[in-house]
């Protein structure tokens, strides 16, 4: 499905889920190598910029967390002319639907009262609605690293564990997508100030300035993560230990008792309690004596 967008002397081109057909069209257009044109149809494993006397190349992978998707991962190939763009995804990508719907009243381009002269200036606002959107979904994190803690100190830690693991794939996930287009911005940045001239140096460090504050925010929400899975560790080592001190005590003061009870067992005459009227009573009672005593006496210790 092909989506046509014009603005002044600029077009974007959006297909979704390209089919044959719209390759055809896009070669026929904008004079694309039919080779890149056959990338188009499929999706590709890796993230890369290739460099063309009309036209730059792009693959760059988003991670896809908030929203229901077919994977983990969207990819977006990216072909800027001069005064054409051509984006291709497999997916529905939120970001990009939502910068279509601001292209279409120009909201994007008139905002600070700048004109877009180039594609590579539409391509720095789709970069940025593309980040704040990274930069929304990672709320996902955020909430959830606020669910556990809560959750943490109210004596949850054992069903934290698999949250803790669940959050800590989740936001390797996302780090490695994002991390991988480090070298690819770098790469883009210096083919396309050739490209587009040195006045796209400022726009080109904005796209990296909106990069780098998604990674850092990541990245702090996964040092956030990394600090609360140490934590829940202590309280359970805590929690275990308690546990092992009290079946210790319990088992020292049953051990006792066995003691108690073994010594009215052996066959004497000094047995005086055995065979009176009262004599389970007595015993009865004498291990309960026993019992209330050691567990006062542990209990001043501190030891339960």
């Amino acid at each position: 499905m092909i989506h046509t967008y014009r603005y002044k002397n600029i077009t974007w081109v959006d297909i979704e889920k390209p089919e044959p057909e719209d390759i055809r069209l896009i070669i026929s257009t904008y004079g694309i190598e039919p080779a890149i044109a056959e990338e188009l149809l499929f999706a590709t494993p890796d993230q890369m910029i290739e460099k063309y006397s009309s036209y730059l190349y792009l693959v760059l992978h988003f991670p896809a967390w908030k929203h229901t998707h077919s994977g983990k991962i969207q990819e977006i190939d990216f072909i800027i002319g001069k005064d054409f763009i051509v984006t291709a995804r497999y997916d529905s990508i939120d970001a990009l639907h939502k910068f279509a719907k601001k292209f279409e009243v120009f909201e994007v381009l008139n905002k600070r009262q700048t004109e877009a002269v180039h594609a590579g200036s539409l391509f720095y606002w789709m970069m940025r609605e593309i980040y704040q959107s990274l930069h929304d979904e990672l709320s996902v994190a955020r909430d959830m690293l606020g669910d556990i803690e809560e959750k943490m100190f109210a004596g949850k830690e054992r069903e934290m564990v698999r949250e803790l693991s669940k959050l800590s794939r989740e936001l390797i996930t996302f780090r490695q997508a994002m991390d991988l287009q480090d070298d690819i911005l770098s790469a883009y940045h210096g083919a396309a100030v050739n490209f587009f001239g040195k006045g796209y140096e400022y726009e080109m460090g904005l796209i990296q300035k909106e990069y780098s504050q998604v990674t850092r925010l990541a990245q702090g929400y996964t040092e956030s993560l990394d600090e609360l899975r140490d934590t829940n560790d202590s309280l359970l080592s805590n929690k275990q230990n308690e546990i092992i001190k009290v079946l210790t005590v319990i088992l020292f003061i049953t051990a006792v008792m066995q003691i108690f009870l073994g010594l009215f067992a052996i066959d004497n005459i000094a047995r005086s309690v055995i065979g009176t009227p009262n004599d389970f009573w007595v015993i009865l009672g004498g291990l309960v004596v026993i019992g209330v005593s050691m567990l006062i006496y542990f209990s001043k210790k501190d030891w339960l």
